[in-house]
């Protein structure tokens, strides 16, 4: 496999700043686009783990983590998160980040919520976004997403798991945990679905999912498949739960590798 170089920047915008970091690896060609990772309610550039690098490696593309607003090592998000979050990523920080570092044309990755962002960002920037590729992302909200989120709520409850996300959040963890629970298991937020700006995605996308995922059923995908203007392929992975790329690597770069293949850039 290919060595991976790896660095990090700090990204401004308007609302403060960014951690980002990149994982580049010797093989990958300037001219081909990079892959862009948005991470889930509770995650951020450090639980991705290994996977950037696996990607960089499989794909020979450069790949590119960030921290969203509030979580990991980016600067704190001012309030609550409102009901629209999920759209206003693709002209917020995702569009500081392609700013700031010179990206005229990526590829969107997204898990979970980082997935609907994903789709947001290419219905957003279709000029920037080649392609997309989500993971667990989803589109509405469903029955079984409130009782996932319900049931982590209580997990969190207990004593020592908060300790869990400040590894990783510092004293931003009880926000980053609220923005999720507090945020889905709104009333307000039952309506809340992508299907206006998946109606705009116009390049390939591909979406993935598990076929045990405990905040989704396969309905999530088939959304993301059929509702989008451009080409598009959707895959059950068996055996897979809501994070994939930590449970069955190898699957996801299985479908991963030959649908990037494809594109002309």
């Amino acid at each position: 496999m290919p060595s991976v170089r790896t660095s990090q920047a700090w990204v401004p915008f308007a609302q403060g700043r960014l951690f980002a970091k990149h994982w580049r690896p010797a093989e990958a060609a300037d001219s081909r686009a990079p892959i862009v990772l948005l991470h889930d309610s509770l995650g951020c550039v450090a639980l991705w783990r290994d996977f950037p690098k696996q990607l960089a490696q499989a794909t020979r593309r450069e790949v590119i983590a960030y921290d969203r607003q509030g979580f990991g090592q980016s600067d704190p998000y001012p309030g609550r998160l409102d009901h629209h979050f999920i759209e206003a990523e693709a002209q917020g920080a995702f569009a500081a980040l392609c700013e700031q570092l010179a990206l005229p044309r990526v590829i969107v990755f997204g898990h979970s919520v980082g997935g609907a962002m994903a789709a947001g960002c290419a219905a957003a920037h279709p000029e920037r976004c080649l392609a997309v590729v989500t993971e667990s992302a989803q589109a509405f909200v469903e029955a079984r997403t409130l009782e996932g989120v319900g049931a982590a709520k209580q997990a969190f409850s207990e004593a020592g798991q908060l300790e869990r996300l400040q590894r990783y959040h510092g004293d931003k963890a009880a926000w980053v945990l609220s923005a999720w629970v507090d945020t889905w298991l709104d009333e307000g937020f039952r309506d809340w679905n992508l299907n206006a700006s998946l109606a705009r995605v116009r390049c390939p996308l591909l979406a993935l999912h598990g076929d045990e995922d405990e905040f989704g059923s396969p309905r999530q995908p088939e959304r993301y498949a059929t509702l989008t203007a451009g080409p598009a392929l959707m895959r059950l992975l068996p055996g897979c739960g809501h994070v994939p790329h930590r449970e069955r690597p190898e699957a996801v770069l299985d479908a991963v590798v030959p649908f990037l293949a494809e594109l002309a850039d």
